[in-house]
């Protein structure tokens, strides 16, 4: 980086919104590698995941927070707990709106906890690719009379439109100081951490609307080995029919699942992969406090 070290700007900035806003798509956007899963269901992210973002005038940590929704059970209300968590550790806030598909219970729940913040906001208005252009001019109106955001601007996180944009527009509002992570770093989650989110991903991607969402994954074993890394893989459901619905006839589920996710993960380390996946049957884990800690949620 050739800008002098004393002119930097650093911090963290929390991206929040409803779920399938388009928060994970945008930090893989920024960053130019994925570390953060996506799938067209809603609720996917379930853990905050940090991404680092190196410029020669600024280091901008961003923070990808869980979609905040009206939560049910115990696993839904810890995650939007954990995303609310985000306002109160970043120095700028992005607030993430799908406008071609408007979650507005949950727009009203993140505007009522950002009137009570001081934190500068950022808006983007995601998704514009999808929606007719007079209809965004009317959505920034409509945004600028519900708040005073910093900066609103129209993007679309997956098209890679006006992203640069949010960069220029967080920078300036971050306080000058020493970057806080080395600047080859990119992300502070570990390999075991991403291969167990890339095996939650195929399960999101390949499995009906009610398995996503009753399944955990758990790493068992991560063993490096000389031109080889062994993984064990538990893929963990609350109900016997959806062991086998994960499991597929023959087998034929679970073997895609584990074709597409070490294709991934040796993407990722680089390296060879054998990956052994293991369904089990763990009655109720998405209300069980010791269970929701063992899995790390």
């Amino acid at each position: 980086m050739n800008k002098d070290e004393k002119d930097i700007r650093s911090g963290f900035v929390g991206i929040i919104g409803a779920p399938n806003a388009g928060k994970s798509t945008l930090l893989n956007q920024v960053l130019g590698q994925k570390i953060s899963i996506t799938s067209k269901k809603p609720q996917t992210t379930r853990d905050r995941i940090l991404g680092i973002v190196n410029t020669p005038s600024s280091q901008i940590i961003f923070i990808d927070t869980p979609g905040i929704h009206k939560s049910s059970n115990l696993l839904n209300k810890r995650i939007v707990d954990q995303a609310m968590q985000a306002l109160e550790d970043v120095d700028v806030i992005l607030f993430m709106v799908d406008v071609a598909a408007r979650n507005y219970s949950a727009e009203k729940l993140i505007l009522a906890q950002l009137k009570k913040t001081p934190k500068p906001i950022i808006l983007g208005l995601n998704k514009i690719d999808l929606v007719k252009k007079a209809d965004v001019f009317t959505l920034v109106e409509e945004f600028q009379a519900l708040h005073e955001f910093k900066a609103i601007i129209p993007m679309s996180a997956q098209k890679n439109i006006q992203v640069k944009n949010v960069l220029e527009e967080i920078e300036p509002l971050l306080e000058i100081g020493p970057r806080l992570f080395p600047e080859e770093t990119f992300t502070d989650v570990s390999e075991k951490f991403m291969v167990k989110e890339i095996i939650r991903e195929k399960v999101f991607r390949l499995t009906g609307m009610e398995i996503p969402y009753s399944s955990a994954v758990t790493v068992d074993s991560f063993e490096v080995e000389k031109k080889l890394i062994v993984i064990h893989a538990s893929i963990h459901v609350v109900r016997d029919s959806q062991k086998g619905i994960i499991i597929g006839k023959r087998g034929s589920m679970l073997s895609q699942i584990g074709e597409k996710a070490r294709k991934d993960i040796e993407k990722m380390t680089g390296q060879k992969v054998l990956l052994k996946l293991f369904v089990k049957v763990t009655k109720n884990w998405v209300d069980n406090g010791r269970m929701l800690n063992e899995f790390g949620y």
